[in-house]
C-alpha cells in the first residue's frame, strides 16, 4: 500500500521540481533559449546569397555561435557584422573565430540576450532559432528600415509570410534544410 503511493508522490515531486528549474532557466537572461546546433557551411553560403548581402550590409546574426555566418559574410562580401551570443563558451569561441579569420575590424561579438538587440541598425538578421523565438522577435524586426533581409535557417515565423523559401540538402551533413527569407515591411500570412 505505502508502495503504491510512494510512487506516484515521487513522480509528482520530480514532474514539479523540473519545471520550477525549466522555468528559473527560461528567465534568466544568461539562458540560451535553444540547443546550439551549428548551421552547414553550405546553407551558410545560401543564407547570405538568398539576402543579397553585399560590402554595404551590416549583417546581426542573433544567436550567432561560434559566429561562422558572420565571419563568412565579413570574408565574403566585405561587410560589417555583428553577433549576439548569450553563453559562455559559445561567445568565447566565437571571438576566438573572428580573431582567427583576422575579421575583428568588421565583427562584434556581443555577450547580451537576442531580446534586447537593437536592430535599427541592422539591413540583414540572420536566424537559426526555434519559430516560437522567431516570432517573439518580430516587433525588434518591425523597427528595421524598409528592404531590410531576414533570413532564418530551418524556421519560419508564425504569421507572416516568407518572400522566398528554399530547400536545400547539404553536402557537409547530407541534410536537408529549409531557408526562408523575408524582407521589411514583413507581409502577413494569408
Amino acid at each position: 500500500m505505502l508502495r503504491r503511493f510512494c510512487l506516484p508522490v515521487l513522480i509528482v515531486v520530480v514532474v514539479v521540481v523540473a519545471a520550477s528549474c525549466r522555468s528559473t532557466a527560461q528567465d534568466d537572461d544568461n539562458s540560451p533559449d535553444v540547443v546550439y546546433v551549428p548551421t552547414p557551411n553550405d546553407v551558410v553560403s545560401k543564407m547570405l546569397e538568398m539576402a543579397g548581402v553585399t560590402k554595404d550590409d551590416v549583417v546581426y546574426d542573433l544567436g550567432c555561435g561560434d559566429g561562422r555566418i558572420l565571419v563568412t559574410a565579413a570574408k565574403k562580401f566585405g561587410c560589417k557584422g555583428v553577433g549576439y551570443e548569450i553563453h559562455p563558451g559559445r561567445y568565447q569561441l566565437a571571438l576566438e573565430n573572428v580573431k582567427k579569420n583576422n575579421v575583428g575590424h568588421l565583427v562584434e561579438i556581443r555577450k547580451e540576450n537576442i531580446f534586447d538587440a537593437d536592430l535599427s541598425t541592422a539591413t540583414v538578421v540572420t536566424l537559426y532559432l526555434l519559430p516560437e523565438l522567431n516570432t517573439r522577435l518580430i516587433p525588434q524586426f518591425e523597427k528595421m528600415a524598409p528592404g531590410s533581409r531576414i533570413v532564418s535557417h530551418e524556421y519560419g515565423m508564425e504569421g507572416v509570410a516568407p518572400d522566398e523559401t528554399v530547400t536545400m540538402t547539404s553536402k557537409e551533413d547530407a541534410d536537408r534544410h529549409h531557408i526562408y527569407l523575408w524582407t521589411i515591411p514583413l507581409k502577413e500570412a494569408e
